[in-house]
């Protein structure tokens, strides 16, 4: 695959026809001067990761992911259940679930975001999820009692993917989310992402430019022929369609990523979509060190990329069969193509009765994600393990609330004094 500008008669001056807009190919916008030197990222993501957190307790939790498995770790010795090893998500909140697309189009609603995948206990999962669910509930100023009802229903949930290996009836909040997954197209993509419908990423807040050093990383690393492949490999694409690099920038996003190396780049296709244009975005994100506790003797790929790709063809396959490792100026990366397809379930503006049956899906999406990964036996010990503990007032096990009781408590102190401090420093 050859860099932009050296086969511009394939793209310069034709015109590219968009869903009825036409944008002619053209440089990035330049912003040079708002972008920031490498060396200098890190402080600003910080400043920006710190706003994010200071939002709200929910948002606070969806970052704190670090301070989840210290607790984790300081808990007495079998306070919780030992689940069967599987690949877990790690960082299985509500935010990370939704609708997800597959290199032939079909959607499914499963995880979409495994950096912290490992090998390690699927009650990890679930609690984590329970904190998720408890704090997205006070958000929108649901009752405790709503709650108690969320958690009684995520467990049942669970249980009964555990038993039949598929997720439950989804609830309309789902429904809706998933009409909306399949009406999207290429351009609620590319506003979403880029703000514009032409074929350039439009530097400013959310892009940063690339050093020379990085800019010609990124276009080493996709000259390799199984970078190439995860691009043609999309149903619409001929395998031996040609790719070329339009243009790359630093994306400025996400909570826990934030300091590490993150990229956009756009892509053409000369497979003459009428839909895309011929266009494709691919994400660059840098595998870091998981922060989730492992179960001990089981072996994990030492290179982080690969770990969250072997995580996320366990957990996620419609995610992980879109996903590639790499390396890119000497760090582990993961790569894998935007697709429009690819949203998030916001709980905060559900009601009540939408909410547990919500919490009850979402769970059963989990509790199949795991089950994927067990035998029989397996699942049938783990899911009467999980019913012993069910308590006689509460239809969830004890562990389980008493762990998310306790964890709302630690985060809300945890969520303001980070505000006061991030107040202050403002």
């Amino acid at each position: 695959m050859r860099a932009r500008g050296s086969r511009v008669n394939l793209w310069q001056g034709r015109a590219l026809a968009v869903r009825g807009r036409v944008a002619l190919l053209e440089t990035p916008m330049s912003k040079a001067a708002s972008s920031p030197r490498p060396e200098d990222r890190v402080p600003l993501l910080h400043r920006r990761r710190d706003e994010k957190m200071a939002r709200s307790a929910h948002a606070f939790v969806r970052g704190s992911t670090v301070q989840f498995y210290d607790w984790l770790r300081a808990s007495p010795k079998g306070a919780l259940p030992e689940g069967p090893a599987v690949w877990i998500c790690g960082d299985c909140h509500v935010g990370n679930l939704g609708p997800i697309a597959a290199a032939d189009g079909s959607i499914a609603i499963q995880i979409r975001d495994l950096d912290q995948t490992v090998i390690g206990n699927p009650a990890h999962d679930l609690i984590r999820l329970g904190l998720s669910l408890a704090t997205a509930a006070r958000g929108a100023d649901l009752p405790g009692e709503t709650t108690a009802h969320m958690l009684e229903e995520m467990i049942r949930g669970y249980e009964e993917a555990l038993a039949e290996d598929a997720a439950a009836p989804e609830p309309d909040a789902v429904k809706l989310v998933r009409k909306q997954a399949l009406g999207r197209k290429w351009r609620h993509l590319v506003k979403e992402r880029l703000a514009d419908l032409k074929p350039s990423i439009p530097l400013g807040s959310s892009f940063w430019k690339l050093s020379k050093e990085e800019r010609n990383g990124v276009e080493a690393l996709f000259e390799d022929p199984e970078v190439r492949r995860l691009v043609t490999s999309v149903s619409c694409r001929d395998d031996a369609a040609p790719v070329e690099l339009l243009d790359a920038a630093y994306w400025v996003k996400g909570c826990s990523s934030l300091g590490q190396l993150r990229m956009a780049v756009l892509l053409g296709v000369d497979n003459q979509d009428p839909e895309t244009g011929g266009f494709c975005l691919i994400d660059i994100k840098e595998a870091g060190k998981a922060a989730a506790s492992t179960i001990s003797g089981r072996r994990m790929p030492k290179d982080n990329a690969e770990r969250v790709v072997q995580g996320a063809k366990r957990l996620s396959p419609n995610l992980g069969n879109r996903m590639v490792p790499a390396k890119l100026l000497g760090r582990s990366v993961v790569l894998r193509e935007l697709m429009p397809q690819d949203l998030k379930i916001e709980m905060e503006q559900f009601g009540r009765d939408e909410a547990v049956r919500s919490a009850r899906y979402l769970a059963s999406v989990v509790g199949a994600a795991h089950a994927r990964q067990m035998t029989k036996a397996d699942r049938k010990t783990w899911g009467a393990e999980l019913g012993r503990h069910h308590a006689a007032n509460l239809d969830a096990p004890n562990w389980l609330w008493s762990s998310v009781v306790e964890l709302i408590a630690r985060h809300e102190a945890a969520y303001l004094e980070h505000c006061r401090r991030y107040t202050a420093a403002a």
